[in-house]
């Protein structure tokens, strides 16, 4: 149609020129002096001008419209290359066919590592060269594309913007060989098949420039699947982007400590983490902890720090007369990682974190603090691990080192947590005016069978997941990133001189596979051993004399 109405045009541009032209002789044997025929022939003369620019436009104008169609069905094809004519003055009046959106194809989004599980939170700066990067669609002046493999929308300079993402973990496995549990133990809850939805994180995330606020839901069950009561918040804050490197946030956040706890879930080694990491984490930081402080990165160090208070229902999610919540816990976590060798095949890294509840919470009990946790996979209710209840507690800290190398593809990790529980001045026994001392520490290898090996995250100061370096496709010899893993974790909860001679002590031998067919999707594989002293506080009548066993789980795993 457009090329109809241009040649259409076209006509009536020459036959207004050929009239033109046979005007100018009868006028000029008139008489040359007369001022009326002087006026007409310069309006004449301007005439000309107009019509010649006017019939450059409309041929710069068609040659955008027959370039704009054959690179629309070139990129149908699969080519994807998109040639541009120079603009020159024209009337806007004219009018060829519909405006198409502007499309800007860039390589397979497949190929790379796993969208993080939580609120994508970076500058305006590295916000706009991402968007710059990835695959996108202009329309009206708004950009559609999936930056760093996540759907966003945002203004054509980059300044407003809105994106969505999905963290989905589910879960599924047995446990196999259990031990009994001996004269007047209950065996507990380790079925032959369960399942659990692990994680159902949607996080939403809103920016304006430099300023980005996070609010990121959990449907998931985190230990029992279809409990209401785990359901609910993993993160809602706001963050301020604009200083070099650094993002300052304040609201409901995880605070990262630990290299273990620094990665996203959607990158872990193993399904999840050593207990130990898990029950430092939980100590003043963890999964929606009202926080304020920051962070700040270079390519070979890391530091962050951050005010800490109770978790996001914490106040709530306790009830009765000597359990509901009469004084809020406060709290800070501190990390510092670097990178004192970096080179193409090896990467170190070295680090420290330290975490503390300066004020424990108060209940009608008084303050208190307990350790618990699972064999290192959430399939069961059943805590075989644990400290019981710990009374007359002013306050609880944990301090250690990390250390990781990678040689090529190959990763090696460790970390070694001391955990201290500092006693308040309201004992009714000698033992507790003791303070406690705990221990736990881990050590993992893992191998990259195919992909690129697991590189290392300078926005998180911690290694991240392998990447894919071609989706899989079979029929080209392309099967995507596949990786190996194997972690032996040991955790110490027993110290009778300060009264916790219930506590006991964990062992656990790991390993896994990981199968990445693209960037947004992962199969796990996760095998289990794991023996466990008698005692555990609360879970006595499930380990009065020590108990062992094995766990065989899978999970499937999609990330936007």
């Amino acid at each position: 149609m457009a090329t109809m109405r241009c040649k259409s045009l076209f006509s009536s541009v020459a036959l207004t020129s050929f009239m033109l032209a046979g005007i100018a002789p009868v006028a000029e044997a008139a008489s040359t002096e007369d001022s009326e025929i002087r006026l007409l022939r310069a309006e004449m003369s301007q005439m000309r001008r107009d019509m010649q620019q006017q019939i450059i436009t409309l041929k710069h104008q068609l040659a955008k419209s027959d370039v704009a169609t054959k690179g629309r069905a070139s990129q149908t094809a699969g080519h994807g290359r998109t040639l541009h004519v120079a603009d020159g003055a024209y009337d806007p009046n004219i009018q060829f066919g519909e405006q198409q959106p502007i499309k800007k194809i860039a390589p397979l989004s497949g190929i790379g590592t796993p969208p993080s599980d939580r609120g994508d939170t970076m500058s305006w700066k590295d916000f706009k060269a991402a968007t710059a990067k990835d695959e996108e669609v202009q329309i009206g002046g708004m950009q559609i594309g999936f930056p760093k493999g996540r759907f966003t929308v945002s203004s054509e300079d980059g300044a407003y913007g809105f994106s969505v993402g999905l963290a989905f973990h589910e879960d599924f496995g047995s446990f196999i060989g259990m031990s009994n549990p001996g004269a007047g133990g209950k065996k507990g809850d380790f079925d032959s098949f369960t399942e659990n939805a692990r994680r159902i994180r949607i996080p939403f995330t809103f920016r304006y420039k430099d300023w980005v606020a996070n609010v990121t839901p959990d449907l998931g069950a985190g230990g029992v699947d279809g409990d209401t009561t785990n359901q609910g918040l993993y993160e809602a804050n706001l963050n301020y982007t604009g200083l070099h490197n650094t993002i300052l946030t304040v609201g409901y956040f995880q605070p990262r400590v630990t290299e273990e706890d620094s990665e996203s879930s959607n990158d872990f080694e193993m399904m999840e983490r050593p207990v130990i990491t898990d029950l430092v984490r939980k100590i003043a930081a963890g999964d929606a902890r009202f926080s304020f402080g920051g962070l700040h990165y270079e390519k070979r160090w890391w530091i962050a720090a951050y005010f800490t208070g109770q978790s996001f229902g914490g106040r709530s999610s306790s009830s009765g007369a000597n359990t509901a919540l009469v004084d809020s816990q406060t709290g800070g976590t501190f990390r510092a990682a670097g990178r004192p060798f970096v080179s193409k095949d090896i990467d170190l890294h070295v680090g420290v974190s330290a975490i503390s509840a300066f004020k424990v919470a108060q209940n009608g009990s008084g303050r208190t603090y307990s350790f618990a946790d699972q064999p290192e996979v959430n399939l069961t209710t059943t805590n075989l691990l644990g400290s019981g209840t710990i009374p007359n507690v002013a306050s609880v800290w944990s301090a250690g080192p990390e250390l990781g190398l990678r040689w090529k593809k190959l990763l090696l990790k460790g970390e070694y947590y001391h955990i201290g529980v500092t006693r308040g001045d309201a004992a009714t026994t000698p033992a507790q005016n003791h303070n406690a001392s705990f221990e736990g520490y881990y050590g993992s290898a893992n191998y990259t069978l195919m992909g690129q090996g697991r590189q290392y995250n300078i926005k998180e100061g911690a290694f991240g997941a392998p990447g894919v370096e071609h989706e899989f496709d079979p029929s080209r010899g392309f099967w995507g990133a596949l990786e190996v893993s194997g972690r032996y974790s040991v955790t110490n909860f027993k110290d009778v001189a300060a009264g916790v001679g219930n506590g006991n002590k964990q062992t656990v031998w790991s390993g896994g596979l990981n199968w990445y067919p693209n960037r947004h999707f992962r199969f796990m594989v996760d095998f289990n051993h794991f023996m466990t002293s008698g005692g555990g506080g609360g879970a006595t009548t499930y380990n009065i004399y020590g108990r062992h066993g094995n766990s065989l789980a899978a999970r499937v795993q999609a990330a936007f």
